[in-house]
C-alpha cells in the first residue's frame, strides 16, 4: 500500500479484490504480508487490514488446545472435513512452536491435515510463533480477520497446551475446545483447574477401539467436576463430551455443541462483549509490540544496550534501573 499517497497501488487492489472473492493464493499472499517481520511490509499490511476490516467479525472462531499427543491436527482434520461437507468455509490457522534455541518447529508434520487440505472450501496455514509468547502466533490476530475477509465462516486456531499457551488463545477466539485423552489413574491429574476454567468444551479425544469405554468414563468424571468450576463464558455451561478424531465418534455432536454456545451467547450478548474485550486486548497488544520495536530500534538504545547489559550481568546495576535508563534514551522526559 502507498501510505504516502493515500490510496493502495494497482497490484495491492487486486490483491484485495482476489481475496475478497476467495482466491486462496490471494489470502496466503496477504497473511504472509500481515505476518512479516520486515519493516518495509508493516505500513502496507495495517492498509491492507484498514480496508479489510469492514469485512470481518462474521466468522465462528473456534480455539483448539490440548497438551502433545492429544490428537489436535486429526480431530481437526476430520472436525473441519465435516464442517466442509456441510458446505461451511473452515480456516485452519495451525501454530507451530518454534524452539527458542534453533527457531525450528517442534510440530512439523504434525500440522497436515490429509482430508481437510482436500477441501476446495478449506484453506490451512501452518504458522510459527516465532518468538511470540503464550504459544500463539505474533499476528495470529491479523491472520484471523484476513481469513474472514475471504469469506471463511469457520476460523479454528490450534496450539499445544502448555503454560500460558491457553490464555493467550483464549484472548483471540470465541469458543475454547480443550482436547486431552484418558491416562492411568486419576483422570483430573495434572489437570489445573486455570486451564478448565477457561473452556467452553472439554473433549476426551481418541474414544476408540479399546479406548471408549475409558474415554466415556473419564468424559463422565469431567462432567461431575464441571459443576464445581465456574464456566468460561457468562451464562454458557461448560461441556463434556468424547469424541474420535479418527473414527469420527462424536464430531456431530461437537458441532451441535458448538453452535448452541454461538447461538445462547449472541442472544445474551456475551458473544459480542467478548469479540470487544478481545478488540480492546488487541490494541494493548499492538502497542506493547510497536513499542518494544521502536525501543529496539533507537539508535541510543542500540549503542547503549551492550554496556548496560554489561552491568546488568555483572551486577553492578539492578536491571529496572538499567531498563529506565534506556527508556529515557528513547523518550525523553
Amino acid at each position: 500500500m502507498d501510505d504516502t499517497a493515500g490510496r493502495p497501488s494497482a497490484n495491492e487492489s487486486a490483491l484485495v479484490r482476489a481475496l475478497l472473492a476467495g482466491d486462496r493464493a490471494a489470502l496466503a499472499r496477504a497473511i504472509t504480508m500481515v505476518e512479516s517481520a520486515a519493516r518495509q511490509h508493516a505500513a502496507p499490511a495495517r492498509a491492507l487490514l484498514a480496508q479489510l476490516l469492514p469485512y470481518t467479525g462474521k466468522s465462528i472462531r473456534i480455539g483448539v488446545t490440548g497438551p502433545p499427543g492429544a490428537g489436535k491436527s486429526t480431530f481437526i482434520d476430520t472436525f473441519g472435513a465435516a464442517l466442509t461437507e456441510r458446505g461451511l468455509r473452515v480456516a485452519v490457522l495451525a501454530i507451530d512452536p518454534s524452539s527458542a534455541m534453533t527457531g525450528g518447529s517442534i510440530l512439523g508434520d504434525k500440522t497436515r491435515m490429509e482430508k481437510l487440505s482436500r477441501a476446495a472450501n478449506a484453506f490451512i496455514r501452518p504458522s510459527p510463533t516465532s518468538g511470540a509468547l503464550g504459544g500463539v502466533a505474533g499476528k495470529t490476530r491479523e491472520a484471523i480477520l484476513v481469513c474472514e475477509a475471504a469469506g471463511y465462516n469457520v476460523i479454528i486456531v490450534e496450539t499445544v497446551g502448555a503454560g500460558q499457551n491457553e490464555i493467550a488463545l483464549r484472548s483471540m477466539v470465541d469458543c475454547l475446545l480443550l482436547l486431552l485423552i484418558t491416562g492411568a489413574g486419576d483422570e483430573l491429574q495434572g489437570i489445573k483447574k486455570g486451564v478448565i476454567e477457561i473452556a467452553d468444551a472439554i473433549i476426551i479425544n481418541k474414544a476408540d477401539g479399546d479406548n471408549i469405554a475409558a474415554a466415556h468414563a473419564a468424559r463422565a468424571q469431567f462432567e461431575r467436576a464441571l459443576r464445581f468450576v465456574a464456566p468460561a463464558t457468562s451464562g454458557w455451561r461448560t461441556r463434556a463430551l468424547a469424541a474420535s478424531g479418527l473414527a469420527g465418534a462424536g464430531i456431530n455432536e461437537i458441532w451441535t455443541v458448538v453452535s448452541e454456545f454461538k447461538s445462547q451467547t449472541k442472544s445474551s450478548g456475551a458473544f459480542e462483549q467478548r469479540r470487544t474485550d478481545q478488540r480492546r486486548q488487541w490494541l494493548h497488544s499492538a502497542l506493547e509490540r510497536q513499542l518494544r520495536d521502536y525501543l529496539y530500534r533507537h539508535e541510543a538504545v542500540r549503542a547503549a544496550m551492550p554496556a548496560i547489559e554489561a552491568a546488568v550481568m555483572a551486577g553492578e546495576i539492578p536491571a529496572a534501573a538499567a531498563a529506565e535508563e534506556l527508556l529515557r534514551m528513547a523518550l525523553p522526559g
